[in-house]
């Protein structure tokens, strides 16, 4: 079963971290990504750029409503996310806890529903090209 970790940060505390240690912390991070994918458990994954390059999109009446930054302020938003394909949600939750590390995050693990009809990600990268 495929499962979306969604990574939440503290822009502020990672920016606290400092370059090192945010370094170091994706080094880890990486690593680990690559374990999964050699075990067939890993599908995709990217951080994302800082809040602040945000748009939010609504559509209200009809009408589109842009704006920038994102919907809600909150102290953690949403920083990255991971896809993994794995037999269980316990297994998904292992996975969640080693990605954050000693980093200051929070990761939301999420089953995907998968309906038929959407393109898979084969399709999707082969219309992209």
């Amino acid at each position: 079963m495929k499962y979306l970790l969604l990574t939440y940060l503290d822009e502020e505390a990672w920016d606290r971290l400092g370059a090192t240690e945010q370094q170091r912390l994706m080094r880890e991070g990486t690593q680990f990504a690559h374990g999964l994918k050699a075990s067939g458990k890993f599908l995709r994954c990217s951080p994302l750029h800082p809040v602040a390059t945000a748009t939010s999109v609504r559509v209200r009446e009809g009408r589109s409503l842009v704006t920038d930054g994102p919907f809600a302020e909150t102290r953690e938003q949403l920083g990255g996310y991971s896809l993994v394909d794995v037999a269980h949600r316990d297994e998904a939750v292992e996975i969640a806890a080693r990605l954050i590390g000693s980093g200051p995050a929070t990761i939301e693990v999420r089953p995907v529903l998968e309906l038929a009809g959407l393109p898979n990600t084969r399709d999707s990268m082969s219309l992209q090209r």
